[in-house]
């Protein structure tokens, strides 16, 4: 019986140095937007990194990138608060949505930006993939759901990346890994396979750079 949402395969040499150059050549911040009319024009390949508060996508998009500091991370829940946009190359745009769920800020703020992502995924003719993060000490939350089903509803294709990796003892990883699955077996939007990082070890950055790359 094959299994669902299998993990990712380790990219060949060829597919590893192409996402290698793309995601550690020039790579630049561009804009953060706070309203749809703030973005970029709609001019190349766009994928985004998705994720509740502290799920770890700043320090994900700076293992990506080889950046200390291109994405800035916080460890306070709900820090970011704008659609960041940088640049890879002339191909490729790279957007760090604002973390959902629970956020140390006023309510209509958190409103205000939920609102914003809301929008942003349903209308962004360019955006190719949303990755969507998953700290794999804790798997699928409600508050996950919730966005899952709206790219459901978008008809926007996302990919489950798992988040620190390195942080879950083996002998717990199966069950995360099978709660995972069965949850993203609901979500028709869901592109069927995962892949598992550890941004402090390295695990998967050569595979989320390669399969990024592919998306050219």
């Amino acid at each position: 019986m094959i299994q669902p949402f299998p993990f990712t395969e380790e990219p060949d040499a060829d597919a590893r140095e192409r996402g290698r150059i793309l995601m550690t050549g020039q790579v630049e911040f561009l804009k953060g937007a706070v309203e749809m009319s703030h973005l970029p024009p709609a001019d190349r390949v766009e994928i985004c990194f998705a994720g509740r508060s502290n799920v770890g996508k700043s320090s994900l998009i700076n293992a990506l990138t080889g950046r200390r500091n291109l994405a800035r991370a916080s460890n306070t829940p709900g820090r970011t608060q704008e659609i960041n946009y940088f640049t890879a190359g002339e191909s490729h745009y790279l957007v760090d949505l604002p973390g959902y769920g629970f956020a140390e800020a006023p309510k209509p703020i958190v409103e205000k930006w939920q609102r914003l992502l809301k929008a942003y995924l349903a209308g962004r003719p360019t955006l190719r993939r949303v990755f969507v993060l998953i700290d794999c000490r804790h798997g699928i939350k409600s508050v996950d759901e919730e966005i899952l089903t709206l790219l459901d509803r978008s008809a926007v294709t996302f990919q489950t990346v798992l988040t620190k990796a390195d942080k879950v003892k083996a002998s717990d990883r199966e069950a995360i890994f099978a709660q995972v699955r069965a949850a993203l077996q609901k979500h028709p939007a869901a592109f069927p396979e995962i892949i598992l990082t550890s941004s402090e070890k390295g695990e998967g950055i050569e595979t989320l750079r390669a399969v990024i790359a592919e998306l050219g």
